[in-house]
């Protein structure tokens, strides 16, 4: 049997190949509208990002997504877009117990 090819992606910031499933995939819709896209299907032109908060900011400064995504995007959404994907890693991860760090 034959085993299966992985997809793989490149993050439009660091430039690095990775499985298609451990990219974040940025999408412009058909409405203009730019935001994360958790299941990878939704339409639209598409753009990856390795989730690393460098890659973010490397994706900000050097306007990666404008290209990819061929359209303006605003450094406010780029911020926005981390502070989602930083939202969605967090209701994803699996419960491991009790959070490391402090008490309140």
């Amino acid at each position: 049997m034959r085993t299966r090819k992985v997809p793989l992606r490149k993050c439009v910031a660091c430039q690095e190949m990775m499985p298609k499933k451990s990219l974040i995939r940025v999408v412009r819709t058909p409405d203009e509208q730019i935001l994360i896209d958790p299941t990878g299907k939704k339409s639209g032109r598409g753009a990856y990002l390795c989730g690393k908060p460098s890659c973010f900011r490397l994706a900000k400064k050097q306007k990666a997504l404008d290209r990819a995504l061929k359209a303006h995007v605003s450094p406010d959404t780029y911020d926005q877009l981390e502070r989602d994907w930083i939202r969605i890693s967090d209701e994803s991860a699996p419960p491991s117990g009790e959070r490391v760090g402090g008490h309140e």
